[in-house]
């Protein structure tokens, strides 16, 4: 239950900020900018093991809860006194504002209901991006210190380092993947060719992780798995930046949530299934496997769904 009401109050973030860079960049520079502020998430998961152990034995468990939830009101005070929409801010100039807007231009519309976002393709493509890859990462997140522990005997005292490490490649790989695909629609290259390009250059990287199972070295296993959840973050910076590629920006957040819907009941099933397999068969080899491959799996389908990557055409209710 309180796993249900932190994930209740983490839900929005993501929506929120993937609408915010819809509205706030054009097409050839949002991959960059959802890397951006996807690399947040990975600075928290290095400071946590530095910050939390040191909150516990100081102030007790409960303190590390209320600090850090703490931390999610301030956040928020700021954002209400910083985020406004590019036509309403104060802070932008006119020059600003045509850049932000010289994609061509959307017609403003109601709401568009989620059943009708479900009956397009388009929408389909997203979900499996999003359902096939985000197990992977929480797979990581959860499992990695009982890997790492298992295999090579890392303990808890031992476990800050590693982590502090593959968490900090993970925010290069963030913003790496997205200016890839940034880059390459500059140089002229159509929405589709970059977005898939970067992805499958992200998916080629995640492969050599099925070899962390069977390396014998406790560092080399921790490159695999730092390249692999790289790899993975640039891979969900291009994944957001096709939910604006797709739909109008009024439809972005309700896109991105149907998503993030989708991506945590796979990873539901999946850590259920993780812990199965564990149990029966007390090797990691089939789990890293699934890992390995679930990227490309992933853009093959993204692919036969999409082809082209053309924006689905909504009609409002």
């Amino acid at each position: 239950m309180a796993r249900f009401a932190l994930g209740f109050g983490e839900s929005g973030n993501f929506p929120a900020a993937v609408k915010a860079t819809a509205e706030w960049f054009p097409k050839s520079e949002r991959a960059l900018a959802n890397g951006i502020f996807n690399s947040g998430a990975n600075i928290g998961a290095i400071v946590a093991p530095l910050f939390v152990p040191w909150i516990t034995y100081h102030w007790g468990w409960r303190a590390a809860f209320v600090v850090l939830g703490a931390l999610g009101f301030v956040w928020f005070a700021a954002w209400a006194w910083l985020y406004d929409a590019p036509e309403k801010s104060r802070r932008v100039s006119a020059d600003e504002l045509t850049h932000i807007n010289s994609d061509p231009k959307e017609m403003p519309g109601p709401k568009i209901g989620w059943t009708q976002l479900l009956r397009h393709r388009q929408m389909w493509a997203f979900l499996v991006g999003y359902a096939f890859s985000s197990p992977v990462w929480w797979f990581y997140l959860y499992w990695l210190p009982k890997f790492l522990n298992k295999r090579f005997q890392v303990d808890l005292l031992s476990m800050g380092l590693p982590l502090v490490v593959i968490y900090t490649v993970t925010s290069f790989g963030s913003v790496g993947g997205g200016w890839l695909s940034s880059a390459l629609i500059r140089r002229g290259w159509s929405v589709n060719a970059s977005r898939k390009t970067a992805m499958l250059t992200c998916a080629l990287c995640v492969l050599p992780v099925m070899l962390a199972p069977h390396v014998t070295s406790l560092w080399t296993a921790i490159g695999l798995i730092a390249v692999a959840a790289a790899a993975h973050q640039g891979w969900a910076a291009n994944l957001f930046a096709l939910a604006s590629d797709l739909f109008p920006k009024q439809a972005v957040a309700s896109v991105v949530g149907l998503g993030g819907m989708a991506a945590a009941l796979a990873a539901m099933a999946f850590s259920e299934s993780a812990g199965f397999i564990l149990e029966k068969s007390g090797s990691y080899w089939s789990l890293f496997a699934i890992a390995g491959l679930a990227y490309l799996t992933a853009l093959g389908i993204i692919h036969a769904l999409s082809p082209q990557l053309s924006p689905a055409k909504l009609s409002v209710i």
